[in-house]
């Protein structure tokens, strides 16, 4: 499946953004001209069943395999949030990027499991509620969220067919890898970050960010990846 993308910049690098459930390429409209203005050329896509991109079935290979289908190979930087961090790990081992960035990735939970209904819920949130769940977010964030809320498909939140998000966590990182969570993140746990660390990904935690890192402290989303961009 070749995927729907925005781009911003003309750089001489490529930098590759893989967006969370229920999001779309539109939620990296802080990132996106940040990393522009750093020299990139930067590809957002929008996954299966978001934004503009088709619907099908769902599962965590298929998202994978449509990142291949669609971005280049080698590109300087890829990142992926949530299940675009999922996605990319999944896919990094073809796409081989320089460098990976994980922003909290959907490898796992860390705390009760959450169940797509759950997810599918949102679908139909208000915006006051969706502000108040994000008390961190600035309208236009939320307003964004209202959009690709209503351009989403809620069927995908089904991608894992009824199994429990487990089973994700990488052995290695197949490139030099940066895991950037949440505190705390509900979806990789302080041990399972301290085995990710002794095998290999360099470890960074934003410090009183929601899992939607970029969007609850864009500065210190930022910050977090210096050494990386």
């Amino acid at each position: 499946m070749r995927l729907h993308t925005r781009e911003w910049g003309a750089g001489d690098r490529t930098a590759l953004l893989v967006h969370g459930i229920m999001s779309d390429s539109r939620t990296w409209r802080r990132v996106a001209p940040a990393l522009a203005d750093r020299g990139y050329r930067v590809i957002a896509v929008d996954l299966r069943g978001h934004g503009l991109s088709p619907r099908g079935a769902y599962s965590p290979r298929l998202f994978a395999d449509d990142l291949v289908d669609t971005l280049p190979r080698q590109a300087d930087l890829a990142l992926g949030h949530s299940l675009g961090g999922l996605a990319l790990s999944l896919a990094v081992e073809r796409l081989r990027p320089r460098r990976a960035v994980y922003s909290d990735p959907a490898w796992a939970s860390a705390g009760p499991e959450v169940g797509p209904e759950v997810f599918a819920a949102f679908k139909h949130a208000t915006r006051a509620r969706t502000a108040a769940l994000n008390p961190r977010w600035d309208p236009e964030d939320v307003d964004i969220e209202m959009a690709t809320l209503a351009a989403w498909d809620a069927g995908s939140a089904h991608f894992l067919g009824g199994r429990p998000l487990t089973g994700f966590l990488p052995d290695r990182p197949v490139v030099p890898s940066l895991l950037q969570l949440a505190d705390p993140s509900f979806l990789i746990g302080p041990e399972a970050a301290d085995r990710l660390g002794a095998d290999g990904f360099t470890v960074r935690t934003v410090p009183g960010a929601g899992h939607t890192i970029h969007r609850d402290d864009f500065d210190g989303f930022m910050k977090s990846l210096d050494g990386w961009t």
